[in-house]
């Protein structure tokens, strides 16, 4: 009896690890199911962040092709997930422009673009150096992306550069007080 219960246990144990295996691979879209949904959503936030999806499932193409030797194709792959995250950019900030308040979206883009510039600046130490120039453009592109997209996250502070000191206090960022200077 007991050892029935213990078979019957396993059986159910794998079937449902075959289930949740198939229920995984189900939740990655396509690039087809994403363009869709882009082209029917309306929420200018929610179309935002399909056009995150794409890119990322642009970006893993480009890493793909570049680490098979495929460095023409990759070059061509990584224009169109440039152009996309550029989409999603606008896309935010047309929906800023509409509804100031809402800003769900660039929190996700930004993080989103500091992962894809970390993959790139990855990517392009593992590719001949001859071949590095397109990814180090579209890393910087990213990371100018990133800074317009950290600038309208907090827009009363001034832009900082990437590698330059902070700005000096102002009326709204009096600094620290006084005893701790």
């Amino acid at each position: 009896m007991t050892r029935e219960r213990w078979t019957a246990f396993r059986v159910w144990l794998a079937l449902l690890g075959i289930l949740l295996a198939g229920v995984c691979a189900l939740g990655r879209d396509t690039e087809e199911q994403l363009l869709q949904r882009i082209q029917s959503e309306q929420n200018p936030i929610k179309k935002a962040k399909e056009e995150i999806k794409l890119a990322n499932l642009r970006l893993t193409q480009v890493h793909d092709a570049y680490t098979q030797g495929h460095i023409e194709a990759g070059a061509k792959l990584l224009d169109t997930f440039t152009d996309t995250m550029k989409t999603s950019w606008k896309i935010l900030q047309d929906g800023i422009r509409v509804a100031p308040k809402q800003v769900e979206g660039l929190k996700e883009l930004e993080i989103s673009l500091r992962e894809d510039v970390r993959v790139l600046e990855d990517l392009g130490r593992t590719v001949a150096y001859f071949d590095r120039a397109p990814l180090e453009k579209a890393a910087q592109e990213l990371e100018q992306m990133r800074s317009e997209v950290i600038h309208a996250q907090f827009p009363g502070r001034t832009p900082r550069t990437l590698k330059g000191p902070a700005p000096p206090p102002t009326a709204t960022n009096p600094g620290p007080p006084p005893a701790l200077r």
